[in-house]
This record gives C-alpha cells, structure tokens and sequence, in this order.
C-alpha cells in the first residue's frame, strides 16, 4: 500500500505531516536539521554548514558523525523500511552536502514563494487577482521561521534571508491593495510586519499609506511619529525619504498619489541592508579605529530643505556585452523572431530564453544571443549586463547566483560593502535598482530556472536573454519567457558560414568538399569555425584535403554525439588540435585542469612547467584555430565543448602523477602570486609563508600595492575556483595551501568590501583546516572566519570564534596569533561602543607585538591605540602614540596605514583646538588615499576636514568639504550621503549660507 504525501512546514514550527498524521521529528537539534534543509529549498546544504548550525563555533570531534546519524534517522522517518544506509529519494547526498527534494505542494516554503512570484507578475495587470495570492501566500505564515530550534541554530544567515522575505511580500500585498482599492484587506499583515520591522521604512511607509486609504488618518500620523521617534533614538537619525514622501502624503490627503505612487514609495525604497546604522567600519584591519566611527554632531532636522548640493557625476552605463562576430550568419530566420520578441521599440517581453533541442552545445546560442544583443543595445540607453552563468562547465564549477547578482550590483554602481547578506536580499537590492531603468540583461549558458531566477529584473523596461541548454520550462511556464529554438545549421546555412570565412570562389571551387566538412561537423557552427581556421591558415590547401583529414581523425566527444547521425562531433577537435604543435597540443590538454572561468598567459606557463615567453607562442597557436579564445585582452577561455574534448585527451595521454603536478604548479603560482600581493596591500598581518614552489613556477612580480590590486580583481573569479579545487582534492598538502590561499586573500576582500567572496573562501578554508586536524590551522581558520563575519554584522558569530581562535594560540604558545586575534577582538568592542575594551585589547596587542619584534605590526597597532585614546578624550596621549606609529609606517612605506594614522591625528588636533595642525593632517590622509583609491574612506575624512572648517568659522570652507564628500557618498550610493546632506541642510537653515 502505498505511503501517503508528505508535507513540511517551517514558515512557524517546524512539521512534517505524512496525509493528516504529524511525524515525531525528535529533539531540537534534529529540528533544527531539517529547518535548515527546509530553507535551503532544493538546494544543496553543505556538512560545514550544517555543523555550525548545530554546533555554533565550537562543535565537537564527533560532528561529523552525529550529522550523518540525523540523516540516516530522518531518512527512515520520510521513508520507513528504507534498508540500512540505503540513500532513499528524499533526503539525497549532493554536492558534498545533503538536499531535501520537496517541491510546492510539499514545502510551505516553496508554495509561499511560488505564490508571491505568480502575484508579482501579475500585479500591474490584474492587481485584486495579485492580492488573493499575496494574501494566500502571507497566510502560510503560521508565526516566526523555524519555531522549536535553538537560539544559536535561528541565528544562522540561512534563517535571516527567508525571515527577510516576509516584509517584502508584505509590500508586495500592500502596492496590490492600494492599488486594488482594498487597503483592509492587508492591514492585519501590515500592522503585525511593521511591528516586527520597526526599523523597515518601507514597510512603515506601506503602513501610513494603507492607513490613510483606508480612512485612518490620525493613526497614520500617530504612526509616523513613533517611528519617526524610534530612528531617533535607536539609530541617531531622521526619517529617510520614503517615509517622509509617504507622510506628506497622508497630511496632503491625495489620494491619487496613495493609489498610483505607492509602487516608488514602497516597493522601491531604501534597501533593507541600508537600515540600522549610519556609520561605516574601516576597509582594513589597520585602521581599525582610525576614522572608523564616522561621527558627527547630530544635525538639526531639514524641515524645508534647501537646494542640494551638485548632483555626482553619473556612473557610466555598464557595457559588458561580448564582442561580437563580424562575419555572423546563417540565423536570419531566428533573428527575425528575435526581434519581433524584442519588439521594435523595445518594449517586448521581460524575458527570453533561447534553448537548443537536447541541450545540444556549440549550436550558436551565446553568438545568437551575442549579436541579437548588439543589434538591440541602443533601445536600453541605462546599459547592458552579461554574465557567463557556465552551467555546464565541465570542470563543474557551476557560477553561484549570488556570485552573479554581486557582480550586476558592482556594475549598478553598488559598493560591496552595501550589498546585503543572502541571494534572496541582494536579489531583491538588484531588482530595486534595475527599477525604472532600461537595460538589457544577458546571461549566458544557464543550468536551469533556479540559477537565472535571481537575475531576472523585476519591473517592465528590460530585457534579459537567457541561453542554455536546458529548457528552461520553469522560466517560460512562471515567468511568461518565449522560446527560441535552435537546431544545427542545415546544407545552405553551413555552406554559407563557410563562404563568410574562406570566401566564396574557394567555396564554389570545390562544392562537394565543402558539404563533406559541413556534414563531418554536423553543422554546428563551433566545429565549423575550427575548421575554417585551419583552412583559412592554409590559403593552398584544396578543401577536399581538409575533408579527408578530418574524416580520418578520430575523436572521442561521446558525450556531444548527435543521436540522429553517425558523426562524433569530437573528431574535429581532435582533427584540430592535431593541427597545432605538439606544444601547444599539449598546453591545449592541461588547460583543461584549470578550474576557470578563464586564465591569463602566466597561469597557463605554469599548468605547462614552462617560463612565460615559451608559453606566449602557444597560446597563439591554439587561439589562431580557435581552440582557445581570448575574450578580452590577455584573457582567455575555453567553450566548454572544447573544454570537455581537452579533459578527455589530459586524462588519455597524461599519468595521473602529471595531472597532479601540473594542478599543483598552478596552485603554486596563484598560492605565491597572492601571498607576494598580500604582503604589499597588509604588511603587518601574518600569513603563513608559502612552501617553496616547484620548478616550471613563475610567480607574477608585483611592483607595488596598486599592481597587486590590479592583479587581484583582474584573478578575483579564478582565484574563489582555485580555492575550492584546491580544498576538495582530498590531498592534505592541497587543502592546506587552500587554507593559505584563502588567508592571503582577506586583505584583498577586506580592502574592496567583498565580504561575501570573503565569507564562503574562509567557510572553506576552516572546514579544510578540521579536516587536517591541525590546531594552528584550525586557530587561523577561525580567525579568519570570524572577521569576515564581523564585518557582515554577524557579531554573534564572529566573537565566539575569536575567543576560541585566541584559547587555540595561546595553547600552541604562538604570540602572533594571539596579538593578531587581541585586535580584531579590539574591532569588536569596538562595534558594541565599548571602547575602554577596544583599546584594552589593542593594548595587549601592542605588547605582545614588542616583545615579537614584529615593526609592521606594532605601527598599525600603534596608531590603533592612539585612536581610542582620541576617542575617550585622551587627546596629548593619541598624539604620542599616533606619531610614534606614522615614523614607523612611513620607514615602512606603508602608505594606507599613514593615510589612517594622519586621519587620527588630525582628529586629536582639531579637538585640542589645533585646528591648521589639523586640517594639515586630514590633506596629508587625502592625498594618500586619493592615490590608494578608496573612496568612501576619502569621504569620511572630508566630513571632518568640513567640521573643522566650521570650528574656525569658515563656513564656505565647510559646505566645500561636505559637497565633496556628499559627491563621493551619492557615487557609492551609501546611506551615509542623507547624513551629509542632513548637514548641508541644517547649516542653511541656521548660518545662511554655508
């Protein structure tokens, strides 16, 4: 007799029912489990994850274990008489984590977010429609996420990010009601949201507008100066603009704007990763304190506010469309359809998908896609987005959406540091800025609806091509995406192609030759391309020679053989790479062990064991017959059919001894290439030194910190692939230079805000160091961990990992360690505004450093320790300390940590009065930092060079250096520039003009 349905909840307790009958889960902890898998809604959940769910920052030796007894007792719960370490169809391993297949009709989760995306889309046409599934979607909630599991479990950022999603299908069900004229109906939902969120001022803003439409004026009101009240005292500041507008809305009573504006006020408000804090951290552990408060006197409110300063400069564009082909033919058919999707101004559908039957490669989808792009960029004047989503990458390295939306967001002109933490939020941060804007969004090789769901923009104006070999079913069923079919090319298309590269009177000369090569290389137009080159190389060849060759070579593509003919696509590959040398042959098969997504000429000479000016000459064999492509200059990549021809040759004709020392050169280079980046960008931090590089490495010179960061963003996507490679080899020896890496790379993600990069490399960097056993591995890893969490907010998090990470050094007696983690507790107490602590914590450090002998530490340690006395009012104190730590950085040549200690000590002068002394330290701290690149730091500085401007009496100097500031604040869209403004406005309207 069959089992009846399942069916789990977690939007409130936590339940599993199997028909009526609700299944005994266990204690929390087991709970807690399957909350976390119920969350993860599909996708795989990693052991790591699931291990400091359950154990927070001190889990046991027995970890590991206990999370596979909670698998196989949860198994056999979902499926009783499954067979004793059986997988069943449930709980599944995948991906070196565990996921729970449940899908709509099972997971209250899943149905919740179906719900609200089908109401979304259908919110402007049909908005009563659009409310009846908002309001089915918000009654699925049944309380809090996850209710029944530990405190320390519901604080995991998983939890975050669904919790996350609550307030905004609040919104979503507000704009629907308002627009609906049925404000009642979400009043409940809204009342209930905003007083969870109190600090959510869209959230607020829906509620004021859904009072006032309902005819609840008073309590509209009532309820803006309450939260007016609490911004005040909670966080500082005065309400933002989204609910300012909305207050003036209900005060003016005009209904119009209630009903029809609400979509800009609400739903298109500041981002929730902008609310809780008017004040940055410092990008760099040697400032910990320098600058890093961003205080100022509260400004008097803006009433009426006055004309701004000049508008920034605007961001150009982004314009990241791939070249494309100047001799494209053979899709006028397809084109024609393209554009009619497109519409001829524009104005088409939301999104289309362009599949190719079977998922068949090298059809010419990303050129069709390419081309179509550029053909229709000037209908999208606010830019063009592309990502390369490699779906089907050989390698596996599948592009995470996160990873995808971080790189939109850059482009949008998003600092890193402003990018909320989860997919599901950045999502909703990227949406939000793609609103009211016109740009077309291309991403390229998809593995499925899951992976593109969280690029697709979310308003009308855009368009976005998606390619993949999949279907995409989903995207075309939920999302209301055209299809575009793409088959081989037929004899005249495939004929034609030719005559583009090789010219038609070769072509005509031998038209049975042709039709051969066309059907040797079933008409894709990947294959044909690389026997064009070869022909084209070779203006004397006759074609019916071309064709002969190829129909003797033999390929072993299985994987990519059309099932309708017996034409192995792999043997014009093989025909191809024969034409090359057998150097380059050979560097052709061992790129394919770099992980990607693409490489630069040193990379591929140390795969090969060679110096780079061997290496040069190779490269352009391979790219001359396009077997590689170099897509941007000194960039090159693999189609990842040629990617998997090349994996199966490296594993024929290479021992798996070569294979493993050619990966381990390439590790070698990046290993000792970020290490030399690292001691340029943080000369006082202690990584461990690399072990000594194998012969054939050549590490890249680095002359200085700008070179370093250069080469570090050129690497950043590569660099994330190498790590994880590297950590799940299995081979120690690779898992310990995994956790190296990821090490070097803290100043890097520190120094450019990529936190989030920065949180999954050191994530790997920990669970490979467990793996190895190794306290002192285990001591880094932790450290590492938990900075990066702290500069996420997770404090929770990061201050349990520090406080273990110290007990850990200071049982393998290592001082270093134990001074690095004294300061970034320091940050911590910082944080929390103890900073009697902080500067307790930098204190011990400062000794400790002494002692060591270690300059570069203790000048960064020594400035840091002169801010916190500035900061308590130990003024004279500061100075010593501050100007002992600049002569040291600047023997040094240390230039981002001068540019911090003079930010310190201009902040002790001006508030002992010295105000020339100080303005002399802020211009000497700019012009380092102008030179260094880092913005938001500038415009920290500039805020105080204005207040001490205004401290003399010049008022013009001040609105200058605020103006300035404001400029670089509104170009970084940070949350700051209000503030600023806030001062602008307020001197106005007390000192005239300032």
């Amino acid at each position: 007799m069959p089992l009846e349905p399942l069916r789990f909840a977690v939007l409130g307790a936590v339940r599993v029912f199997r028909g009526d009958a609700e299944l005994e889960l266990g204690g929390p902890q087991e709970r807690a489990f399957l909350a976390l898998l119920l969350v993860g809604a599909g996708r795989p959940v990693a052991v790591s994850e699931i291990v400091d769910v359950l154990w927070g920052a001190a889990p046991p030796r027995s970890a590991v274990n206990v999370v596979r007894r909670h698998v196989g007792s949860l198994r056999r719960l979902l499926e009783p008489g499954l067979a004793a370490r059986a997988e069943g169809r449930r709980l599944v391993r995948d991906a070196g984590g565990y996921r729970l297949v449940t899908d709509g009709d099972s997971s209250d989760l899943l149905r919740f977010r179906a719900l609200c995306e089908e109401g979304r889309r259908i919110a402007d046409r049909s908005p009563a429609q659009a409310l009846e599934l908002l309001t089915e979607a918000l009654s699925l909630w049944r309380g809090p996420l996850a209710v029944g599991i530990p405190a320390q479990a519901r604080a995991h950022p998983a939890f975050d990010a669904v919790d996350r999603e609550l307030p905004a299908a609040v919104r979503l069900a507000a704009d629907a009601a308002l627009r609906a004229g049925r404000p009642d109906v979400v009043l409940a939902d809204l009342r209930q949201a905003a007083a969870r969120h109190p600090l959510d001022e869209p959230l607020q803003a829906g509620l004021l507008l859904a009072l006032a439409a309902a005819g609840h004026r008073s309590e509209a009101l009532a309820a803006y100066e309450a939260v007016r009240a609490r911004l005040a005292e909670e966080l500082g500041i005065d309400p933002g603009a989204v609910l300012r507008d909305a207050r003036d809305t209900v005060l003016h009573g005009v209904r119009e704007t209630v009903l029809h504006g609400v979509r800009d006020m609400v739903l298109h408000g500041v981002p929730e990763a902008a609310v809780g804090s008017s004040s940055g951290e410092s990008s760099a552990e040697v400032s910990d304190g320098a600058g890093a408060d961003g205080s100022l006197a509260d400004p008097a409110p803006a009433h009426a506010p006055a004309p701004g300063p000049p508008s920034p400069p605007a961001l150009p564009p982004p314009a990241q469309l791939p070249h494309g082909t100047e001799v494209f033919t053979g899709r006028d058919a397809e084109l024609d359809e393209a554009f009619a999707l497109s519409g001829a101004d524009g104005s088409g559908p939301g999104t289309v998908a362009i599949s190719a039957i079977g998922g068949m490669a090298g059809v010419g989808k990303t050129t069709l896609a390419v081309h179509w792009a550029h053909r229709v960029a000037d209908r999208f004047p606010d830019g063009q987005l592309y990502v390369n989503l490699r779906g089907f990458d050989p390698s596996g390295a599948v592009l995470d959406p996160g990873e995808a939306v971080r790189g939109f967001l850059g482009a949008l002109g998003v600092p890193p540091e402003r990018v909320p933490h989860g997919v599901d939020a950045q999502a909703a941060l990227y949406r939000s800025v793609l609103a009211g804007r016109r740009v077309l969004v291309v991403l390229d090789n998809a593995r499925d609806t899951e992976q593109v769901r969280p690029l697709l923009p979310g308003s009308p104006g855009c368009l976005t091509i998606v390619t993949s070999r999949d279907e995409l079913h989903g995207l075309v069923a939920a999302h209301g995406a055209h299809s575009l079919v793409l088959r081989p090319f037929d004899a005249v298309q495939a004929r034609d192609f030719l005559v583009r590269r090789l010219g038609a009177e070769r072509v005509a000369a031998e038209p049975r030759a042709a039709d051969e090569i066309s059907e040797l290389c079933a008409g894709l137009p990947l294959a044909l391309a690389c026997v064009a080159a070869r022909a084209a190389g070779h203006p004397h060849f006759p074609l019916a020679a071309v064709a002969a060759e190829l129909r003797e070579a033999h390929g072993s593509l299985d994987a990519f053989v059309r099932s309708d003919a017996s034409v192995d696509v792999g043997t014009v590959f093989s025909w191809s790479s024969r034409a090359v040398s057998a150097a380059a042959a050979r560097l052709f098969r061992l790129l394919a062990l770099h992980p990607g997504p693409d490489l630069c000429l040193p990379a591929a000479a140390a795969l090969a064991g060679l110096p780079v000016r061997r290496a040069r000459p190779l490269l352009a064999e391979l790219t001359g017959l396009h077997l590689v492509t170099e897509h941007s200059p000194r960039r090159y990549a693999f189609h990842d059919l040629l990617r998997a021809h090349a994996g199966e040759l490296v594993h024929e004709r290479h021992t798996e001894a070569d294979r493993a020392a050619a990966l381990n050169r390439l590790h070698h280079h990046y290993l000792h290439t970020v290490h030399a980046a690292d001691r340029l960008l943080a000369p006082n931090a202690d990584p461990l030194p690399p072990p000594p590089a194998p012969e054939g490495v050549h590490p890249e010179p680095l002359a200085d910190d700008d070179r370093a960061l250069a080469w570090l963003t050129a690497e950043h996507a590569v660099l994330l692939a190498v790590v994880e490679t590297a950590a799940a080899s299995g081979q120690p020896v690779q898992e310990r230079l995994a956790c190296q890496l990821a090490w070097s790379l803290e100043p890097f993600f520190d120094r450019r805000g990529h936190w989030h990069d920065g949180l999954a490399v050191q994530r790997t960097a920990l669970d490979a160091a467990r793996r190895l056993a190794d306290p002192a591995l285990e001591a880094r890893g932790l450290r590492g961990l938990a900075r990066v969490e702290g500069r996420l907010g997770l404090h929770s998090r990061s201050v349990p990992r520090l406080e273990r990470a110290l007990e850990l050094f200071t049982e393998l007696g290592d001082d270093t360690g134990r001074a690095h983690t004294h300061r970034s507790l320091g940050w911590e107490c910082d944080q929390r505004g103890d900073l009697p602590g902080a500067l307790r914590h930098n204190r011990f450090a400062l000794g400790l450093f002494r002692t060591l002998g270690d300059r570069a530490a203790q000048a960064g340690v020594l400035n840091s320790v002169g801010w916190y006395h500035a900061q308590l009012g130990e003024y004279r104190r500061a100075l010593t300390h501050c100007f002992e730590a600049l002569t040291m950085l600047q023997e040094l040549g240390d230039r981002y940590g001068q540019a911090a200690t003079w930010d310190s000590i201009a902040y002790a002068h001006h508030h002992l009065g010295r105000h020339p002394h100080a303005l002399l330290g802020y211009r000497n701290a700019l012009a380092l930092l102008r030179d260094l690149g880092v913005p938001y730091v500038e415009a920290d500085i500039l805020v105080r060079v204005g207040d001490t401007h205004l401290a003399t009496g010049d008022h013009d100097g001040a609105r200058t250096a605020w103006q300035q500031a404001l400029v670089l604040l509104r170009s970084l869209n940070h949350p700051d520039a209000e503030r600023v403004e806030a001062l602008l406005n307020a001197r106005d309207g007390h000192a005239g003009a300032v």
